[in-house]
């Protein structure tokens, strides 16, 4: 018999999603995952997908017996084990600030409320840059030590898995959640028993239970209403990311935030802050009020204390990002809640808003509750101001209270391996710490020594790409794009959600320009795109298809490919391996782009739209470099007609492209190394880690709120 105490080990290491951002557990994992029986395993492209926690229950007693017999194995489990523990309870920076006398070590917790998390792949939580954003914070949230609690809907099904058939159509498969095998344990009482809590919608009372995943050292309550004592139309509320239609997102946001108020009161949590990640969340500020108005406050007085509870990060200047319900359909769910409230629902509705606003917005809740708002960039924090001064209207619009607190991401998670190895031996503390004064160091970078990680990582990349791709052709009647892929190409990643605004096809504006760019024999260039459209969105949709066709014209074929299932798992491997990082939303309607950054953490020079975080990178770190760490298109004048501002930014694009991107990357020494491209690359790295490190983000939310002095 193998020893139990063996898979009670990997299942500890599974259980804990530290996982995806610490490389020598997630090897482990991995290749244990190329153990299970063939019949039980998926394809290798789809192997990150599926939950550890599974693969170590389908791995058989032989092959636990002969990992166990291999002298190696025990001792890497083991100090993988000790690792986790020693990461779990060793003194991080918000320890160092309580010594320091600088924050308080029995400080309650900030409850992070977001409608989803990017924790991994196999945990289907997430359907784009929110939820990769939430990751991230609590990753980060978890190195740093700070007293965080979040929390969120347990999905049965994710947002959607991604196919594209032969006509360039996308297709939307469940992204089911099993949640006996995912790192998640039920919440329980001390009695064992779940702990469960009512609310109300306009159809009747729900009971709400959750389960618990731990991200490091931060606890993800996950609010499930898919239970037998439910009745079915409230059991469905927890059954699919962003489903259905108004009505059922008010039931999901009703759930998220004033059931996940009163399940963290159930377990005996009593936060100091709500910290509202995008205004999903704005109920919670309901919650709270009518818990001060029942306490006996004045309605003034309860709004305050509200205020002074509430923080609220928004997070995009489009309109149809902001949630929007109708008079009818509020008044229906929100029931009695202005009864407790002690207020007529009209004087609730003056609370979700604006002057002569014809429907009831979250966004506009969420203002009008929390102490601080802030937008996830410099400019969209700007463009925020402008957006809802007429919430406002006696001040100017620059008076308006809405700042910014610029997006990061984990080192930890989004440096490819190659360039993490490297920096491992030259900067010390880089996974951890965002101080510019360390990064320094990245100057002395051998040439050569980041050369070679960087086309380790390139090769890796369209090694992936091209498994990805023969996949597509055989289940699309052998139509083999992308054959022939070069691994020594200079490679542009493209890579995002396909809203309209983002321009998915500016590059293709004009196929003669782009073909002579891409189809060049001495100077070869290959551009690889993926990403996801709203399943509801036939416009972006369209992108997608206009894409798949132009990748099949014989002046681009094996030179522009689309890959399908956009997933964390191919978003890393092309910020990691990629060499130039394609952007071109239309100013200002992208609010932060983590993607660039991840991008820039591993040396990729982005090509931009002065846009988001890289406006500020231009702005404050180009100056800094010494050669450059990218270039720009276009520039940050917005022209009032689009299809001038189209035709002007692809003008630009291909020039920037031709005349300076092209050559830079091509142009090598007499040892064959891009000298010029490869010190751009020490500058990216060199300003961008420390500038865009989520750590550095929530150390700058632990300020705003008062975590830290």
């Amino acid at each position: 018999m193998p020893d139990a105490s063996v898979r009670a080990k990997l299942h500890r290491l599974a259980g804990n999603l530290r996982w995806f951002w610490h490389a020598p557990t997630r090897q482990l994992l991995d290749e244990l995952a190329a153990e299970v029986p063939a019949q039980l395993a998926t394809n290798g492209a789809m192997r990150h997908r599926r939950p550890p926690a599974q693969v170590i229950n389908d791995l058989d007693d032989a092959t636990i017996d002969r990992l166990t017999a291999d002298p190696a194995f025990t001792p890497r489990l083991d100090a993988l084990i000790a690792g986790l523990a020693e990461d779990l309870e060793d003194g991080a920076w918000y320890a160092e600030r309580c010594a320091a006398g600088q924050a308080d070590a029995d400080a309650r917790p900030v409850a992070y409320l977001s409608a989803e998390f990017a924790l991994a792949d196999a945990l289907a939580t997430y359907s784009g840059g929110l939820g990769v954003l939430a990751g991230d914070h609590l990753r980060s949230a978890s190195e740093l030590g700070l007293p965080l609690v979040a929390v969120g809907l347990a999905y049965r099904d994710g947002y959607f898995r991604q196919t594209i058939d032969e006509h360039g159509q996308q297709h939307a498969h469940a992204a089911r959640n099993d949640w006996a095998d995912l790192p998640v344990t039920p919440v329980l009482d001390d009695l064992g028993e779940r702990i469960s809590v009512e609310v109300a919608d306009g159809d009747g009372s729900l009971r709400v239970v959750a389960w618990q995943a731990q991200v490091g050292r931060i606890p993800l309550i996950l609010l499930d209403t898919d239970i037998q004592d439910n009745a079915e139309h409230h059991r469905t509320i927890t059954h699919q990311l962003y489903g259905g239609d108004d009505d059922m997102r008010v039931r999901q946001e009703i759930v998220l935030g004033i059931g996940g108020v009163r399940m963290l009161a159930a377990m005996g949590i009593d936060p100091a802050t709500y910290h509202l990640n995008e205004g999903h969340a704005a109920f919670a500020g309901l919650e709270r009020l009518r818990l001060h108005r029942e306490a006996g406050l004045e309605l003034d007085a309860a709004l305050d204390a509200v205020r002074a509870e509430l923080r609220f990060t928004t997070h995009t200047p489009v309109p149809a990002g902001h949630d929007t319900f109708h008079y009818d359909l509020v008044r229906h769910h929100l029931g009695a809640l202005p009864e407790a409230l002690q207020l007529s629902f009209e004087g609730l509705w003056d609370l979700a808003t604006g002057p002569g606003e014809p429907a009831w917005n979250q966004t506009v809740l969420a203002l009008k509750l929390s102490a601080t708002t802030n937008g996830v960039a410099r400019l969209h924090g700007a463009v925020s101001r402008g957006m809802f001064a007429y919430l406002w209207p006696e001040r100017p619009a620059d008076e308006v209270p809405i700042d910014h607190i610029t997006n990061g991401v984990h080192p930890s998670s989004w440096v490819g391996p190659e360039v993490a190895a490297l920096l491992d031996t030259h900067v010390d503390g880089w996974r951890r710490r965002w101080d510019a004064a360390r990064f320094e160091a990245v100057r002395d970078l051998p040439a050569d020594a980041l050369w070679e990680a960087h086309t380790a990582a390139r090769h890796r990349l369209i090694a992936a790409v091209q498994a990805r791709l023969d996949a597509q052709a055989a289940r699309a009647h052998g139509i083999a794009d992308g054959a022939g892929l070069d691994p020594d190409a200079l490679t542009i990643g493209f890579a995002r959600r396909f809203a309209t605004y983002k321009r998915g096809t500016l590059i293709a504006r004009d196929v003669d320009r782009l073909a002579s760019i891409l189809a060049s024999e001495d100077r070869p260039v290959q551009l690889l795109i993926a990403g996801k459209a709203h399943p509801r969105d036939q416009d972006g949709q369209a992108l997608i298809r206009e894409l798949v066709h132009l990748s099949r014209d014989g002046r681009l074929a094996g030179r522009l490919v689309v890959v399908e299932g956009y997933d964390l798992a191919l978003g890393g491997l092309l910020t990691a391996g990629s060499d130039v990082w394609l952007n071109t939303p239309l100013r200002p309607m992208e609010a932060s782009g983590t993607s660039g950054m991840k991008a820039a953490m591993n040396g990729v020079l982005n090509v931009s739209v002065l846009d988001g975080w890289w406006d500020e990178a231009v702005t404050d770190l180009a100056p800094l470099a010494d050669v450059g760490i990218g270039w720009v298109i276009g520039d940050a004048h917005q022209r009032d007609d689009r299809e001038a501002q189209d035709a002007f930014d692809a003008d630009h694009l291909y020039r920037v492209l031709a005349d300076q991107v092209v050559p830079t990357f091509h142009d090598r020494d007499e040892h064959g190394l891009p000298q010029r491209w490869i010190a751009m690359m020490r500058d990216s790295i060199r300003l961008c880690s420390p500038a865009f490190s989520s750590h550095r983000m929530v150390a700058d939310y632990a300020a705003r709120y008062g975590l830290i002095r």
